[in-house]
């Protein structure tokens, strides 16, 4: 983890205009420079920095941070909770610490085969922690996806929307995951997804994260649609054919809002590492290209961890065949046989 937090600010130096990061230099999941110094102390046992940074985040209602670094601080506690456990008994009623050991609670259920009952166990203790946070939304996200995960029904769920949406509007988190239970709810209701996605993105601020609800939308329609894996192409599935106007405008609103950032910049990295999935998928390869090569260094495990256990590797493949291919299109060599914007299911 050290090495990879070192290469972190070696690869920040070289990187503030990105162009061509070699694959050496790719890091996978790496904290910005706000997470990192309190994943470092944890490992070493000590919670102070985490506690600090979380509190830091409530204090200032940095909803989208704080969900994010909540999800990240959880997922390092499956492997070593001891500086969880310190901080818990130090400070048993902590939010902060409530919040992650609540999201570590979910997390260590969701892969078992009784994943359902044991959700349905632990909805009432975490939506408990929730009722005691005040205006913060991201205990509300724990349990929302809690909820999903024990296949609430929707009247439960939508109580917990509901006290979600009362504290943070557009909150990016809650609203991923009420669309993650809608799309497990309804299989195949792309249009409903998108219609859900579409008006919250719409009703959102100008830098709003949830503005890129809708591309997490085309996600879930072009991967629950289309049976490709790998380097595969597919020929247009049904429903694809029948929202690709939507699924089109879903991209490039994303391109706009990454537009709006830095490039190699940490925070936009998994909105760009999805946004050049999706473009992939749709067939869109320039646009993908320039979005890989926006994300500099950053590579995420979502959203190419689907279908293999090996993300990097996916990222590092689609980015050497998007490269031979702007190669291939270079002058002087022959010209590709295909349009641009091919059948989807490429990646």
């Amino acid at each position: 983890m050290l090495r990879a937090f070192l290469r972190t600010a070696a690869a920040r130096a070289r990187s503030r205009t990105p162009r061509s990061v070699p694959d050496d230099d790719v890091l996978l999941d790496a904290p910005d420079d706000r997470l990192a110094p309190a994943l470092v102390a944890a490992a070493r046992g000590d919670h102070a920095p985490a506690a600090g940074l979380l509190s830091t985040t409530r204090e200032r209602a940095e909803w989208e941070h704080r969900d994010r670094y909540a999800t990240r601080l959880a997922a390092f506690a499956r492997s070593r909770a001891e500086w969880l456990d310190t901080w818990r008994a130090t400070a048993p009623d902590d939010p902060d610490a409530l919040l992650i050991a609540a999201r570590l609670a979910v997390h260590r259920r969701w892969d078992s085969p009784a994943r359902a009952e044991l959700l349905r166990q632990l909805v009432p203790a975490v939506v408990g922690a929730a009722e005691t946070s005040g205006p913060d939304p991201v205990p509300w996200r724990t349990a929302l996806d809690a909820a999903r995960g024990a296949r609430a029904g929707h009247a439960e769920f939508e109580q917990l929307w509901a006290q979600a949406v009362r504290r943070s509007a557009h909150h990016y988190g809650c609203h991923v995951a009420a669309l993650q239970y809608l799309a497990a709810s309804s299989p195949g209701a792309h249009g409903e997804c998108l219609d859900f996605a579409e008006t919250a993105a719409q009703d959102a601020p100008e830098d709003a994260l949830v503005r890129a609800l809708p591309l997490r939308a085309a996600f879930t329609c072009l991967t629950s649609t289309a049976a490709s894996s790998g380097t595969s192409t597919t020929a247009p599935t049904a429903a694809v054919r029948t929202h690709r106007r939507r699924l089109d405008a879903a991209a490039d609103r994303a391109i706009a809002l990454s537009a709006a950032h830095p490039a190699a910049d940490p925070w936009t990295a998994e909105l760009r590492n999805l946004l050049a999935y999706v473009l992939l998928r749709l067939g869109r390869r320039q646009d993908a290209a320039e979005q890989l090569r926006l994300t500099g260094p950053y590579v995420t495990s979502f959203p190419w961890e689907r279908d293999t256990d090996d993300p990097l590797g996916h990222f590092l493949q689609a980015r050497a065949d998007v490269r031979a291919e702007a190669r291939a299109r270079a002058p002087g060599h022959p010209p590709r046989g295909r349009a641009e914007r091919s059948a989807p299911g490429d990646h």
